[in-house]
């Protein structure tokens, strides 16, 4: 996101500030963490343009990123898609807190959510996530979409790390304390 809290633009996909960022690093951090992933999982926008992205992502320099994210299992959140044609999708209509939870409780590996502000909104509100992993771009972009939108629940969470990109970018990862033991 922007230094002034935007994850896009005004427009859906409006990311250009993500190129700023993007480099071997960016990319090393990205495959270490899609290995570590059971799941992406994904609101409807979000879902249709990472698919449409990925799925022809496979001839680019991200080779290895394109390859992980067509192979992982994903889940897309929505009540309007009927179909969902990127590989090893599945669609969930209903109850994407309920469902998110069901598989946390299964333990394994970690599940992604990429952007998708809206489903977002709904597991912060829910107190599902257990970490957040935040990529700042040194841009002050001055309007779009916010990541964080007013109303959210108030949340402290606790630093675990914060990783300085040559690019000038900064990777944030955070610890939700609610969802800490004792």
């Amino acid at each position: 996101m922007t230094l002034d809290g935007y994850f896009e633009g005004n427009q859906n996909w409006d990311l250009s500030f993500h190129n700023l960022i993007w480099g071997p690093e960016l990319e090393k951090l990205s495959i270490e963490q899609l290995q570590s992933a059971d799941y992406l999982v994904f609101g409807r926008v979000t879902y249709e343009g990472m698919a449409a992205y990925w799925t022809n992502a496979a001839e680019t320099a991200e080779q290895e990123v394109a390859k992980l994210m067509n192979s992982i299992p994903k889940i897309v959140f929505s009540k309007t898609l009927k179909t969902a044609d990127w590989n090893n999708t599945t669609i969930i209509s209903d109850n994407a807190s309920e469902e998110i939870l069901k598989l946390k409780e299964q333990g394994g590996k970690d599940m992604y959510v990429f952007g998708s502000a809206n489903l977002s909104e709904t597991f912060i509100n829910d107190n599902l996530f257990d970490e957040y992993r935040i990529g700042i771009a040194p841009v002050i972009l001055g309007n779009g979409r916010p990541l964080f939108q007013q109303g959210i629940a108030s949340n402290n969470l606790s630093l675990v790390s914060t990783q300085p990109l040559t690019s000038g970018g900064v990777i944030l990862k955070y610890s939700n304390n609610k969802n800490q033991p004792g």
